[in-house]
């Protein structure tokens, strides 16, 4: 698989394009497919752009093709909701069996968010594979689940979304929850077999770096506590502006301290949650975002789940010395959950402050996955089933945070994935009525939005259900893949 970065190749003229604002949106250019060559497209860039009369966005405009850079979707009836979703299911479907510009190749056909979201995304996968379940498109999970299979085989992991600019960076570590549900839906145990030599592959990949890492502090995505104990931590191996977000970054690098702003920011992009005041110091000002300095509680507990499923598929398999790790490493990381990320004092789980030795001040919803995997205890349990209840539930749907920022991953947004993960982790601990409620609080606003938009967004408001979502680097975008998923699952429970 190539790492060719071609953007690298025509800097000067990306720089250019990305200062000069003649696209709205600065993904429109890394997302576009070059016509020529791209030495030649530099060479013919060098020589004419001094020249009198030189028009850039004409030379771009004639240099690349920029067709495929949005998903458009036009309905003329007003159908059903899940009518609607299952004509999107075929609307979203790609193939990428070769590379184009900055698209990754893949084997088999995947769906797609939506909007300006042209390409394969890791974590939103899973949830878009919740509703083809319920779809009973038992193949296209099955094709997911191959293609994260086959990046992590020839990349070593699964990166953001599938375009070269992302091979710096994963997303949350979803494929172990991926395969529980193939199986699930299959009841094709063997699956387990079948891939896990890419289950360790991933385990690999984000424990790279443990037996270097000193107390206090990290190295790449894992983190050694004063105490001398093992987290993780997101991380990108760049530390530069991101080339989808180029100005935003130099932009927002002007009045931030610290020489890896950048890498925080693409971190933070790495959690799939860009951006809260979950990872600003101040709680306020992107400039103050420190993510490399947290270990965080989600992405532990997933961690949790893919050393427990190496456990599963390694016994399976008869390996008795590797069942016995993975059963000890997600034994110890169970018990470090409940060391680092609860907080006694406001019964809530948070994330952990390396440095600092404290949890962080931030309450954010990310504190549902110890109940959406089984981990904590009924007290705890119930502890956040009653922050859930008073903090978090609107009329809406869940928020992801208490926190209003202007940030898309903050108050008053709900997004979908966290309403499926409410869901679920009310009901592991017989909390059902708290359950339905936020099943029917999200369903009730995507039903209405739909009805007079004829639109599923990328996320909603909960507090304000008479307006469109907003916050971000970007518009709200209509397709849209992981609300498609876990609406339809939703709708079956």
């Amino acid at each position: 698989m190539s790492n060719q970065l071609y953007i690298n190749e025509i800097k000067d003229l990306f720089d250019a394009v990305q200062r000069s604002k003649i696209f709205e949106d600065q993904k429109m250019m890394t997302d576009a497919v070059p016509l020529f060559p791209v030495s030649k497209i530099n060479e013919d860039y060098q020589q004419l752009k001094d020249t009198e009369g030189f028009d850039l966005k004409s030379f771009v405009m004639s240099h690349f093709d920029f067709l495929g850079a949005r998903v458009s979707i036009h309905r003329e009836e007003h159908l059903p909701i899940e009518k609607h979703i299952e004509k999107l299911w075929d609307e979203l479907t790609r193939t990428a069996y070769e590379e184009k510009g900055t698209l990754l190749k893949l084997p088999k056909p995947y769906i797609v968010p939506g909007g300006r979201f042209n390409e394969f995304f890791y974590w939103d996968s899973y949830f878009i594979m919740l509703g083809l379940k319920v779809s009973g498109r038992v193949e296209m999970m099955e094709n997911i689940v191959e293609n994260c299979s086959y990046l992590i085989q020839n990349v070593g992991f699964v990166p953001n979304a599938s375009r070269t600019h992302f091979l710096s960076r994963s997303q949350p570590p979803y494929f172990s929850l991926m395969l529980d549900l193939l199986v699930e839906t299959t009841q094709n145990e063997n699956l387990y077999i079948q891939y896990h030599d890419t289950l360790e592959k991933e385990y690999a990949f984000w424990m790279n770096g443990e037996e270097d890492v000193e107390k206090g502090s990290g190295i790449k995505r894992v983190v050694r506590t004063i105490q001398g104990d093992i987290l993780n931590r997101y991380y990108d191996a760049e530390n530069a502006p991101r080339p989808e977000s180029y100005l935003i970054d130099i932009e927002d690098k002007e009045n931030a301290s610290g020489e890896e702003f950048y890498r925080n920011i693409r971190s933070g992009c790495e959690s799939g949650w860009d951006f809260s005041s979950r990872w600003f110091a101040d709680g306020e000002n992107i400039q103050t975002i420190e993510t490399l300095n947290l270990a965080e509680v989600d992405l532990n507990c997933l961690l949790w789940h893919l050393e427990s499923t190496l456990a599963k598929s390694s016994a399976l398999q008869n390996r008795t010395e590797k069942e016995n790790y993975f059963i000890e490493r997600a034994a110890k990381r169970r018990q470090m959950i409940n060391q680092y990320f609860w907080d006694e004092n406001t019964e809530m789980y948070k994330d952990y402050h390396i440095i600092k030795n404290t949890k962080t001040p931030s309450e954010h919803i990310a504190a549902l996955y110890p109940l959406f995997l089984g981990i904590a205890d009924d007290q705890q349990a119930e502890a956040v089933a009653k922050a859930v209840s008073e903090k978090f539930l609107y009329q809406g749907g869940l928020v992801t945070t208490t926190k209003k920022s202007g940030q898309q991953w903050d108050l008053p947004n709900a997004w979908a994935p966290y309403q499926w993960l409410g869901f679920k982790a009310m009901k592991n601990y017989g909390f059902d009525d708290l359950a339905e409620k936020i099943k029917n609080n999200w369903c009730s606003n995507v039903e209405r939005v739909y009805k007079n938009t004829g639109k599923l967004m990328e996320k909603y408001n909960a507090l304000d259900t008479e307006t469109i979502a907003g916050g971000g680097e970007y518009p709200n975008q209509d397709g849209f893949g992981w609300t498609n998923g876990v609406y339809l699952q939703l709708q079956q429970n």
